[in-house]
């Protein structure tokens, strides 16, 4: 195991020092002051709250089987993978509760809290609740039988954060924060599920330099969507933005994780043999270290051509490669290129993003990511698969009024050619599928808004998980190939949410 910090006691001394430094100081501030003074009582009173509401109805439609290793199995035949139960659809109602409070900055220190609860009120999907995110892996034993929906129970504190101002232009952030990083391609809270990812750690933010953002972290635990808690390991933050607008920049950033296990492993290399070594199942591939370093710049702007008009534009590269004893065959490259235009409240848009592939053996990952933003809202390539994804999409919004429309299309191809099933050949496929999202989101209030969405996606070629059903393949490893395909899903999600 990698070498860690005691990072909770370490946590839990810091933010105790911090807090007896402000009410000592505040105690003499008080001892010579006079009525008039502010005080801590007025740093909460002036403080602003972190509380909302949502509530949530997600359905999902999704064609294939339920997880071949949990069904008709025995003491005869504990793998037997040859039995077709379909997957049932999913329903989920569910309550996301954040209460907080962040109080007015006193004597350069603020504090914030904010308490978080998901409440089930039907719960006929599968939650992944042992910390697993790879779509095609259904963890939740009772709730075998049905599609996901990575929305668990959870009650916990989601932020704890003391802040810091002493240093001119500088913030100093020291608890369990989120972080949302440019377009949170690479960092982000994944906002969109019911619980969030969540940092323990420390981060700085100065702005002392003219129009330039210097952001550095160092987390020790990351705080997954599934409630996992994820500690073997660190991350380290890097994001340098300039403005070249107020609306156009230019970053440049390193993120650096020694984290060896963050759920990934079999999603991220691949199913180990079936047969030989004593290995089945992905046991090896799933035990694979996913210590990775992320170097990137990214170009990012709308550009004002006159009172009607503007341009979009996008271009991004990043570099991704093993770290911290990460497996050598973490390997691989990022791009994203696109633009187009915005006319009034109208914009349209078309891009590229290319998440490539190490030979079939890897493919470029962003596990801190809000990885629901992209690849389609159906979530098929939340993990990327071992032959690269290359997206292909238009982006559409209006707005009017309180109303705002949104709609998207999506081709995915792969980075290399993959097994297709029963196909025999060794680089027969290219297509993944489509996708199409479509929503309009309705402000009531400043407090109040609803959210209709639906995505479908649409399987093109019949994508393998493995490559187990080349010649000389049984039965068996056929429907184990079977059962790795991306298959036909359609979702719908009706929001409504409260913020105070």
């Amino acid at each position: 195991m990698k070498s860690k910090t005691p990072f909770k006691l370490n946590l839990i001394m810091a933010c105790t020092s911090l807090a007896l430094l402000s009410m000592a100081q505040t105690a003499m501030a008080e001892d010579a002051a006079t009525d008039s003074e502010y005080t801590l009582l007025d740093s909460i009173k002036q403080g602003k709250p972190l509380t909302s509401f949502r509530l949530r109805y997600e359905e999902v439609n999704q064609d294939g089987y339920q997880p071949a290793n949990l069904i008709g199995t025995t003491t005869a035949a504990p793998n037997n993978l040859t039995r077709n139960n379909q997957l049932n659809d999913a329903e989920g109602v569910t309550l996301r509760s954040l209460i907080g409070w962040q109080t007015a900055p006193f004597h350069n220190f603020s504090f914030t809290a904010q308490a978080i609860n998901v409440s089930k009120f039907d719960d006929d999907f599968n939650d992944s609740t042992n910390g697993t995110l790879v779509n095609g892996v259904s963890n939740q034993p009772n709730k075998v039988q049905y599609a996901k929906i990575v929305d668990p129970d959870d009650t916990d504190v989601n932020q704890l954060f003391v802040d810091w101002t002493g240093i001119k232009n500088t913030r100093v952030r020291l608890g369990r924060q989120q972080i949302n990083l440019d377009n949170v391609r690479f960092i982000g809270d994944i906002g969109f599920r019911q619980v969030m990812q969540v940092f323990d750690g420390m981060t700085v933010l100065n702005k002392s330099v003219p129009d330039t953002e210097i952001y550095a972290g160092h987390i020790e635990r990351v705080k997954q969507i599934t409630t996992e808690l994820r500690g073997d390991g660190a991350l380290d933050i890097v994001n340098v933005k300039y403005r070249i607008s107020p609306t156009e920049s230019l970053v440049s950033y390193a993120y650096l994780s020694g984290f060896s296990d963050l759920g990934f492993g079999r999603g991220w290399f691949g199913n180990a043999p079936l047969a030989g070594g004593g290995t089945k199942n992905g046991t090896l591939n799933q035990n694979a270290d996913q210590g990775n370093k992320i170097f990137g710049a990214r170009l990012d702007g709308v550009h004002k051509i006159d009172d009607e008009w503007k341009a979009l534009y996008t271009a991004e590269y990043a570099k991704q490669t093993n770290y911290n004893g990460g497996d050598s065959r973490i390997d691989a490259h990022y791009y994203k290129l696109g633009g187009g235009a915005a006319y009034g409240n109208f914009t349209l848009r078309a891009d590229q993003e290319l998440l490539s592939s190490n030979n079939g053996n890897y493919a470029f990952q962003t596990p801190f990511g809000t990885n629901h933003l992209f690849q389609g809202w159906v979530d098929k390539f939340l993990v990327t698969p071992l032959e690269g994804i290359k997206d292909t999409f238009l982006t559409a919004n209006y707005k009017y009024g309180d109303f705002l429309f949104f709609a998207d299309y999506h081709v995915y191809k792969s980075d290399e050619n993959f097994h297709t099933v029963g196909s025999g050949a060794l680089t027969n496929g290219n297509k993944f599928g489509t996708e199409w999202n479509t929503a309009v989101t309705y402000n009531v209030n400043k407090n109040i808004m609803t959210k209709l969405e639906y995505g479908r996606f649409t399987e093109d070629d019949h994508y393998a998980l493995t490559s187990a059903n080349l010649p000389g393949a049984t039965a068996t490893t056929i429907a184990n190939a079977n059962r790795g395909r991306i298959r036909d899903t359609e979702k719908i999600w009706l929001t409504a949410m409260y913020t105070f």
